[in-house]
């Protein structure tokens, strides 16, 4: 740039001064800060949603799927061999663990206060199994549980309809038929609530764990049990590892997995973030194009000082790198204070959320409609940085079409119509 005499600290300088208010030239900062609010609103929105987003995906896999088997096993007749079967599938190297369950139809009764359910009975004293409730129960409550052979565990869901705690006993009943021998009549069994589960998710309206041996009594199946639960490494390789499971497995046998029960869900949930990640990156583009017609303005508002510049030597090219560069910063500004907002707002929006739902008595997000009874957050700084990237690559492109322009003007024909 040496021979146009005007070296790049010069043309930082002008770029400073046209953006932010160093001195005279209100209406293009005026411009610049309206481009830049714009683009921190788009960017800090499209940061909080994400991270809504992202919570809801991470609570669907690291909570729901931790309490749901992945791959569940069944048998057409009772499984009574079921200590044969469970060695052979958790040698397949995609198993992390299996454990037996025993489920059945049940009536929870509780004075005038009858709920059905889908009882489950599982092996407490497997690790795997009680490594998955601790991280859901109370250590004090799991103990009791595990004491108390005709203990229960009820999701929080189901003891608010029955209006019991912990303590208490209900009435269980088994109907005679479906998975209880049909000769059989109908089953009653005391039992004392050990544990009220509360996990914040759809399971708290549906959840009923007993012991495995108290559930495959009442389901008729005496020793015998209902299947395998099955979880994997991966859970996104369920499909393909129930497959090569049943291979293994002599005939009868047949598997469903959580995609089968979840997947909708998770698809669901998938294709929300996609979408309004689409949607919002086009509010960042619209963002963009304020860029541009503000700079337009600029440039006409700058034409008498791009004329004088011209006239003292300055080149095309030099002139097209100060519009540029207002650009460049524009975007800079709004990338950084877009990113602290949309951080700030992820990080509160649980905490306002709950206060709101506190102070107006009402639930915003319910087990019965929603997968998850809060409003779950997961920042990640990726997006943070693919946000950033792509608003500022937007504006510098942004940007171009206006430095072409003021390029281009003629220094003559502007000095003259002065």
């Amino acid at each position: 740039m040496g021979h146009s005499g005007v070296t790049w600290s010069e043309i930082l300088r002008v770029s400073l001064r046209y953006t932010f208010a160093f001195g005279r030239g209100h209406l293009s900062t005026f411009l610049s800060s309206l481009s830049m609010l714009g683009l921190v609103l788009a960017i800090a929105l499209l940061i909080t949603v994400l991270s809504v987003m992202n919570g809801f995906d991470k609570e669907m896999r690291e909570r729901i799927l931790s309490l749901v088997p992945h791959i569940t096993i069944y048998s057409q007749l009772p499984m009574s061999q079921w200590q044969e079967q469970l060695s052979l599938v958790s040698g397949h190297p995609g198993v992390t663990a299996v454990t037996p369950f025993t489920q059945f139809d049940a009536l929870l009764m509780r004075g005038n206060n009858i709920e059905t359910t889908k009882g489950i009975g599982l092996d407490i004293d497997r690790e795997n199994v009680s490594g998955q409730l601790v991280t859901s129960l109370q250590y004090a409550a799991l103990q009791d549980f595990s004491g108390e052979s005709r203990g229960l565990i009820l999701g929080a869901a189901m003891a608010d309809k029955l209006k019991v705690e912990r303590g208490d006993k209900l009435t269980l009943i088994v109907p005679s038929g479906g998975a209880a021998v049909a000769s059989h009549a109908s089953r009653f069994e005391t039992v004392t609530v050990s544990a009220i589960l509360n996990t914040g998710t759809e399971l708290d309206q549906t959840a009923a764990i007993v012991h495995l041996e108290l559930a495959s009594r009442l389901a008729g199946l005496d020793h015998a049990v209902s299947g395998l639960r099955v979880s994997t490494a991966d859970i996104f390789q369920a499909t393909r590892i129930g497959w090569e499971l049943v291979r293994k497995l002599p005939r009868g046998y047949y598997v469903t997995n959580w995609m089968m029960t979840h997947g909708n869900l998770y698809a669901a949930i998938q294709l929300s973030r996609d979408l309004i990640t689409f949607l919002l990156f086009s509010i960042i583009a619209v963002a963009a194009f304020n860029v541009v017609s503000s700079l337009v303005l600029v440039v006409l508002d700058k034409q008498g000082d791009i004329a004088i510049l011209r006239t003292l030597g300055t080149s095309p090219s030099n002139i097209a790198w100060i519009f540029v560069l207002q650009g460049a910063m524009i975007g800079l500004v709004g990338v950084i204070l877009g990113s602290a907002v949309g951080i700030s707002l992820s990080l509160a929006v649980p905490g306002v959320v709950a206060w709101l739902e506190h102070l107006l008595d009402i639930r915003f997000l319910n087990t019965d409609v929603y997968p998850v009874s809060f409003l779950p957050v997961d920042l990640l700084p990726g997006d943070i940085l693919v946000v950033g990237s792509v608003a500022f690559v937007m504006c510098v492109l942004a940007a171009i079409y206006p430095a072409l322009r003021a390029a281009r003007m003629a220094p003559a024909a502007i000095l003259h119509r002065v």
